[in-house]
């Protein structure tokens, strides 16, 4: 066997092993979160509940719902406590391949990538849900019992928690391709009329059939893209800065 087939036979072997790290870590979790998974589930449905009208309820129409509903939502929360040590794990398998201007610009980005994340997922929690469930509660019409099935509602929350948490990401993105010199910061400036429609768009696809969901998504969406332009400019200047600057004695 050659050095090179040694080489990616190892790397193979290292990436299994993080991977089962990561795995056993969640696993782990995950036990420690299953007594309580009905608890997580209502804590996660308590922005609907507080809406629903007075005798309302959810319904559960699969008959193992019951019980597969909590379990996925005790996984998703058991992901989240150990997404830290599994980005960990991704980093000491990928750190080795870096150099060292790039390490210091990989561990900033993870980090406020995941925190700007987990501020989209709060986003849609405490401000989004309440309107959207308060705005659905006023609006439908007499006689009609308002619930919705377990399944679906998690089905729904966990739509609109991808959907915003990526768009919080869009700083980052933004950084990352200015960064890298794939997209100039006058391009993207250009892009703005065609931002701000697509914002929209995206609004219209991936939240409810309601103005205001739409608007607390795409509205985020512009401001989010503007920030991440104004870290860029910082980005970039930084970057020149470096470059112009004298080199030293034991550079030359």
């Amino acid at each position: 066997m050659s050095q090179s087939e040694e080489s990616f036979l190892s790397h193979l072997i290292e990436l299994r092993d993080r991977l089962i790290r990561s795995m056993v870590a969640v696993g782990i979790v995950f036990v420690c979160l299953f007594p309580w998974a009905k608890e997580l589930y209502a804590l996660l449905a308590q922005p609907l509940l507080a809406t629903l009208p007075r005798g309302g309820q959810m319904i559960a129409t699969d008959v193992v719902g019951v019980f597969l509903v909590p379990m996925k939502v005790a996984l998703m929360v058991a992901f989240l406590i150990a997404l830290p040590y599994v980005l960990y794990q991704v980093w000491a398998f990928v750190a080795p391949g870096l150099y060292a201007h790039e390490k210091k610009l990989a561990l900033p980005l993870v980090a406020s990538s995941v925190i700007l994340f987990f501020i989209g997922m709060a986003f849609a929690y405490f401000l989004v849900f309440p309107m959207v469930f308060g705005f659905m509660s006023k609006v439908a019409p007499e006689g009609v019992a308002w619930m919705t099935d377990i399944e679906k509602y998690l089905s729904f929350v966990m739509t609109s928690f991808i959907a915003f948490g990526v768009t919080f990401e869009v700083p980052v993105i933004v950084v990352v391709l200015v960064r890298m010199g794939i997209v100039e910061l006058t391009t993207l400036r250009s892009w703005r009329p065609y931002v701000i429609v697509g914002a929209f768009v995206v609004g219209a696809i991936f939240t409810p059939p309601d103005v205001i969901s739409q608007l607390m998504l795409a509205i985020p969406l512009c401001l989010l893209y503007e920030l991440g332009m104004l870290l860029a400019r910082f980005v970039s200047r930084t970057q020149a800065g470096t470059e112009l600057a004298p080199r030293t004695l034991d550079e030359s």
